[in-house]
């Protein structure tokens, strides 16, 4: 049987040194997503940390806690080094007016953002069990000005600032009423809790200047070096 305190308290100890692991041992690497699940959830609550919402990642199809000090505001300078195999996606991130019930969620506003993944261990994960434990590769999501839900699809883009993008089009409505679903298998979110929704279209490298748009919602920017 899987070790579930341990395996939290080897990653809890790599996000506290920010020093990186090797691959979870034969006892501690999660044999279940409801294992991995557990442990995700251990490390926060190991670190005395709350989360304050969910991050789904679609590109990896993975989702985790999403922490409130990972959020940062666009502009915000970043160094390199936080980002270990960084990867960089568009997201958006939507805040519950409501607690989640059993319908569409209700969203108070929505924020343009860049989602920057990392990793925990000294090689990236590739497996959904590993990459579920690891936070689902939580590194910090950096957030434009929030305003109302787009009624209608929105083209997204993202790439080096100042170089426009065709992007792609999401009809938000379908992805935040997808990724409530997953929040419910989680055990549901309270009103104020962030969904967040990465990996939106194709992902870059987390490096330079990175500008995530957005139709109709705005855009959100970082400086990585």
């Amino acid at each position: 049987m899987t070790d579930i305190e341990g395996a939290a308290r080897w990653l809890a100890e790599a996000v506290e040194t920010g020093n990186p692991l090797a691959a979870l041992p034969e006892g501690l690497a999660p044999a279940s997503l409801a294992e991995a699940e557990e442990i995700a959830a251990a490390v926060l609550e190991s670190l005395r940390i709350t989360p304050c919402g969910l991050r789904v990642l679609r590109g990896l199809d993975v989702a985790g806690p999403m922490v409130e000090g990972r959020l940062v505001p666009s502009g915000s300078p970043i160094a390199a080094g936080m980002l270990r195999h960084g990867v960089a996606s568009a997201a958006v991130v939507g805040v519950l007016a409501e607690a989640l019930g059993e319908g569409p969620p209700v969203l108070a506003r929505v924020h343009p953002a860049i989602d920057l993944s990392s990793t925990r261990f000294t090689e990236a994960p590739t497996e959904r069990l590993a990459l579920t434990a690891d936070l689902a590769r939580l590194g910090l999501v950096v957030a434009g000005r929030g305003r109302a839900m787009p009624e209608a699809p929105v083209r997204v883009a993202i790439g080096p600032a100042g170089h426009r993008r065709r992007g792609e089009v999401f009809d938000f409505a379908a992805l935040f009423a997808e990724a409530a679903e997953v929040a419910r298998g989680w055990g549901g979110l309270p009103a104020g809790a962030l969904l967040v929704v990465a990996g939106l279209g194709d992902a870059v490298p987390a490096s330079g200047a990175l500008r995530v748009s957005i139709s109709g919602l705005g855009a959100a920017e970082a400086v990585i070096a």
